[in-house]
């Protein structure tokens, strides 16, 4: 290696603004994280809000009621099924009419 290129390497601590801090080595003084493995949800299995200026309020008061529930999906879900269901269902009896119709014997 070519001497007083390379930067230094040394001992540093992370700091995340959870409070915790972690030791390493890198090349950087100080570093700080914003979520670190000690509060994120996806090692903890909590699930943390987060709100940065009323994002969340703002998306509510933008949107509304038209984000639709898990359960308003699963209502229309459900509804679409069964008028498809119905419209099947008379389909069929149509069809079983001509049927009967053709097989009928001619007077």
């Amino acid at each position: 290696m070519k001497d007083n290129i390379h930067p230094q390497y040394g001992p540093v601590t992370i700091r995340c603004v959870c409070g915790n801090e972690i030791q390493t080595r890198s090349t950087k003084n100080n570093i700080q994280v914003d979520i670190c493995s000690a509060c994120h949800p996806l090692f903890t299995g909590k699930q943390k809000l987060v709100d940065t200026a009323g994002r969340i309020d703002r998306f509510k008061k933008k949107f509304g009621e038209r984000v639709a529930t898990a359960a308003d999906a699963k209502k229309k879900a459900d509804a679409k099924a069964e008028k498809d269901k119905k419209i099947k269902e008379a389909k069929q009896a149509e069809l079983a009419a001509k049927m009967k119709e053709k097989e009928a014997p001619k007077k």
